[in-house]
């Protein structure tokens, strides 16, 4: 099979989707890799790395879409690469649909096979492949959170530690998944008061054994939320529903119990942002104000941190792209459940149930699709 990864090209986008021991593990498979020449130089991989490892550079990306039988990415296909889709061709990337109709569409009309990385699922029923992303950006949503409450970036001046004498900075974390509790042991150690709200009581007695005893637990409903955005000067939405659009949490009306200078920072904006004012925004122009509270709603926050970010994904990507170019993703799907919960949308048909009722498009069993003739398991490109 031939394997391409092109250079991502979202805005601020420094990661990629290969590392040099997948090229090397896949053409000792006897699989042909074609990367773009600098996909990995947001990542500080150069070019000659992957050469040395087997892969081939090209000089465009028209040439990795045009020759690859499976592409693999990190973010999306931008609307710059959606003529460049081939039908039957697979895609193995990071999709989020249900943030993006337009996208949805696109992919329908394409008559690609998109497998989406955040909704592949391994045998314990977890995610593995936004597992680390998620890690990632709950990291960095403190980080960035602390310096956007900063004065000179219209928060409200406070330091997220405190001194000796002077509080430290109220944190309220929507959401005590991946993303929640890997931000509030960052925002805890720091020495911020934390609140966690989530609807999963035993996740939230999970997580009352295990954090400090600055981080407090609480149920999730319109009161707890309400109460607590009003205390907090940073609030991180780490809401996620798999697959569908993230709920709104805070609505409009909830953003005047906020004091002015608060900070938002919306991890769940690539499922469409789990606060009713919340928008995309890019690394270059990464917040805005409404209501005097900052909404900081970045869609590809882990591109900031490319090298850590690339390690992270690959380290997880890889065995699936291996498994995936020796048996075909049919005969992979048809045998594995969690790899066919990660097919979006196959040649025309979303088969992924929280896409299509998102959007009110037709959902087309994926089951119904792979249990057919053995011969039809076997995939063109093998």
């Amino acid at each position: 099979m031939i394997v391409g990864v092109p250079k991502e090209i979202k805005a601020e986008e420094y990661r990629v989707a290969m590392l040099p021991v997948g090229a090397e593990e896949l053409t000792s498979a006897g699989h042909q890799v074609l990367i773009e020449a600098g996909a990995g130089q947001g990542s500080g991989i150069v070019d000659a790395q992957y050469a040395s490892a087997g892969a081939t550079i090209v000089a465009s990306a028209g040439e990795i879409w045009a020759g690859a039988d499976m592409i693999v990415k990190v973010k999306e296909p931008q609307s710059s690469e959606w003529s460049l889709l081939r039908p039957d061709q697979v895609v193995f990337t990071y999709f989020h649909f249900a943030a993006d109709e337009t996208l949805t569409r696109a992919i329908i009309d394409s008559g690609i096979t998109a497998i989406a990385y955040e909704t592949l699922r391994d045998p314990r029923g977890s995610l593995p492949l936004l597992t680390p992303m998620s890690e990632v950006a709950g990291r960095m949503s403190i980080q960035e959170g602390a310096r956007f409450l900063e004065r000179p970036q219209e928060g409200r001046g406070i330091l997220l530690a405190g001194v000796p004498g002077v509080a430290p900075a109220e944190v309220a974390i929507l959401g005590g998944g991946v993303v929640g509790s890997n931000a509030a042991k960052v925002a805890a150690g720091l020495g911020a008061n934390v609140r966690i709200l989530d609807v999963n009581l035993d996740r939230l007695r999970y997580l009352d054994d295990i954090m400090p005893p600055n981080v407090t637990t609480l149920y999730s409903d319109r009161h707890t939320i309400r109460e607590s955005i009003e205390r907090a000067d940073l609030v991180i939405g780490a809401v996620l529903i798999t697959g569908a659009r993230a709920p709104h949490l805070i609505r409009r009306q909830d953003l005047g119990l906020m004091k002015t200078g608060t900070v938002i920072v919306d991890v769940a904006i690539d499922q469409g942002g789990c606060i009713e004012t919340s928008r995309p925004t890019t690394h270059l122009q990464p917040t805005y104000v409404v209501d005097g509270v900052v909404h900081y709603c970045v869609t590809n926050m882990p591109g900031a941190v490319g090298r850590t970010s690339t390690y992270a994904l690959c380290n997880v990507t890889l065995p699936y792209v291996l498994q995936l170019v020796k048996n075909g993703w049919k005969a992979l799907a048809a045998t594995n459940p969690g790899v066919a919960e990660g097919v979006n949308i196959d040649r025309g048909r979303v088969t992924n149930r929280a896409v299509a009722a998102t959007f009110g498009l037709p959902y087309s069993p994926l089951d119904a699709r792979l249990h057919t003739s053995a011969a039809t398991l076997e995939t063109s490109f093998q």
